[in-house]
């Protein structure tokens, strides 16, 4: 099984960010924290636990005590295997030497740094709270403790040229780093990217310019050594994110905070988003998370194949058959003859995967396997 943890505080919420977090004072997120380690008494169980996230927002703007807290509740209420990949986000700006040894002491041993760009122009245009030198000073000093850290980077940002993207990747290839996600932007509602764009005050690179960065970026990378897993995800070997391939291979997860999704398998359920409301339900004993969605077969057999096909291994025809109890070319048969034709999808022994070309248009390709 795997556990998420949501902590939706930040000291300033980004330009382009739709998360559901906040800024918050001192007693909202102990209260916060009182609710979310209520909850993981809540739902402890003996099943084995591989993987936890510290997700949000910026888990890093907590102090070492509240990691500390919510960390021997974990401890406490589920069989934490000994081998289990434990994770905390991090931003450059909230943490420094002292703070990052402390988390290896914790028992924390991978970071995912929220660095997304080297370009300070381009970091203020995202209203981050750091720049590129603290982005680096944070990653060295992360070095000294950790041998596990991934790097998140962003493109098509406004205002960002094809130069800028190439000298980010130039800096990272001189970082002793094991992973790196990539993100193309997206201007999502509520956001204040989304407001300046409606205003037409938002310049964002042309679709040409944005595959143009794609290309690079998806060539450069593997070409420091680190190997595409997934369609936005490349690690070097054995470093891929076990947690987030839980989620692509339908694994068991435990979600726990404002927000968060919990699946077992068979239904999803979500907590309450709305920080607030959340902590005062949980602290009352009151109903704080819903059924969201029971899946049907279909929908397991749809999931199942969009999600796996996200990784670049793709899925297994035979853990098909196993799973559903029947040929995965029985239910998909005209899809997956359209798709290979096409030279999008490929069929290697066991494995159906998307091909380069696949992975470029892959959100085209999931929607036909919508049942």
């Amino acid at each position: 099984m795997k556990i998420y943890l949501h902590i939706p505080f930040c000291k300033r919420k980004c330009n382009y960010c739709a998360f559901n977090s906040k800024i918050a004072d001192a007693q909202e997120v102990e209260d916060y924290l009182d609710a979310l380690t209520e909850e993981i008494f809540l739902k402890g169980s003996a099943e084995p636990v591989e993987t936890i996230y510290f997700g949000g927002g910026t888990p890093s703007t907590l102090k070492i005590t509240q990691l500390e807290k919510i960390f021997s509740a974990i401890q406490k209420n589920f069989r934490v295997e000994k081998t289990a990949e434990v994770t905390l986000e991090i931003n450059p700006g909230t943490v420094d030497e002292n703070y990052l040894r402390d988390l290896k002491g914790l028992g924390f041993n991978r970071l995912s740094v929220g660095v997304q760009s080297f370009n300070d122009r381009l970091l203020k245009l995202l209203g981050r709270i750091h720049d590129a030198k603290v982005a680096l000073k944070t990653l060295q000093t992360a070095e000294k403790f950790f041998a596990n850290i991934s790097l998140d980077l962003m493109y098509g940002l406004p205002e960002q040229s094809l130069k800028d993207l190439q000298e980010d990747l130039k800096i990272i290839s001189e970082l002793n780093i094991q992973h790196i996600s990539i993100y193309g932007l997206e201007v999502e509602e509520g956001t204040k990217f989304f407001a300046l764009k409606e205003k037409n005050l938002l310049t964002l690179p042309c679709e040409k310019v944005c595959e143009e960065m794609y290309n690079l970026i998806t060539k450069k990378i593997p070409a420091l050594g680190f190997l595409r897993y997934e369609i936005s995800n490349f690690a070097k070997k054995n470093y891929a994110s076990r947690h987030n391939s839980g989620y692509w291979t339908l694994q068991k997860y435990l979600g726990f905070g404002a927000g968060a999704h919990s699946f077992d398998e068979k239904s999803r359920t979500s907590n309450i988003a709305d920080v607030a409301a959340y902590t005062k339900k949980v602290r009352a004993g009151e109903k704080f998370s819903e059924v969201e969605e029971v899946l049907t077969q279909d929908r397991l057999i749809e999931e199942f194949c969009f999600l796996g096909l996200r990784m670049v291994e793709g899925i297994s025809a035979e853990n098909f058959q196993k799973k559903f109890g029947k040929s995965i070319f029985s239910v998909y048969g005209e899809v997956l003859e359209k798709y290979i034709k096409l030279g999008l999808l490929a069929v290697q022994g066991d494995r159906i995967f998307l091909t380069e070309r696949g992975l470029k248009v892959s959100n085209v390709i999931f929607a036909d396997f919508l049942l």
